[in-house]
């Protein structure tokens, strides 16, 4: 089998990843705080429970601090009204997937997945995004792949920039993304690095800095992950 997905396995995965860009290009609209009826997954006191069966997790905002959360059937998102954007994305792997895995090995198989399935849908989205930097982190859940994203008109926070002339063109945003497998499942968490926006010209973190930043902060919110036993991906 050659690079090109089967047209079954690309429709599956072209179902899934648009609910994901919704959640990661538009401001949160939910109510504030915790009790949003509209939710597929669950809340058990401060843990969100996806509607996947496949993780749970200490949600990362508050809602004294305008936090948010809004789901999909395999996305979640997590926003706060000052510096938190979170989301969290499982997709199950189906025969021809876990084939691909298990060929081409985790870390080709991870840059194949972002490359081919991921990073088109913000490109197509975001005019001039780009990959800053991406690198296979083999001490992360037994391998992994870290992306740092930059994002023109991205980020989730320009409507907080009341110093902004009127006609200067959008901030780009910068967003880290981790991807990991576990079980037959693939996760994306994602966040972007909100105070390369809102803190302005007073701004001087190095894009090294920042990466070590973003690692950081999404290696925090893995660890605030448990991964529960999941539904088996279809053989």
């Amino acid at each position: 089998m050659n690079d090109a997905v089967s047209s079954q396995v690309l429709m599956s995965m072209l179902r899934f990843l648009p609910l994901l860009l919704v959640l990661t290009t538009a401001p949160l609209v939910a109510q504030s705080g915790y009790s949003n009826p509209a939710l597929n997954g669950r809340i058990e006191g401060k843990t969100y429970l996806s509607p996947t069966g496949t993780f749970k997790v200490a949600i990362p905002v508050l809602p004294e601090l305008g936090g948010r959360i809004v789901d999909t059937e395999s996305a979640v998102t997590f926003q706060d009204n000052f510096n938190v954007f979170v989301t969290i994305a499982a997709f199950p792997l189906d025969a021809t997937q876990r084939w691909e895995l298990a060929t081409r090995g985790k870390k080709d198989y991870l840059t194949y997945f972002f490359g081919n399935f991921v990073m088109p849908d913000f490109q197509r989205t975001f005019a001039g995004a780009s990959v800053e930097e991406a690198k296979y982190a083999p001490s992360i859940m037994d391998g992994s792949l870290l992306a740092y994203l930059l994002l023109p008109g991205g980020s989730m926070f320009s409507h907080k920039l009341t110093f902004r002339a009127p006609d200067s063109p959008p901030p780009v945003a910068k967003r880290g993304n981790l991807i990991v497998t576990h079980d037959d499942w693939i996760f994306i968490i994602s966040t972007e690095l909100t105070e390369r926006v809102l803190e302005g010209d007073a701004y001087q973190k190095t894009p090294q800095q920042e990466n070590d930043l973003l690692r950081q902060r999404l290696v925090e919110l893995l660890g605030k992950m448990q991964f529960t036993p999941p539904p088996k991906a279809d053989r």
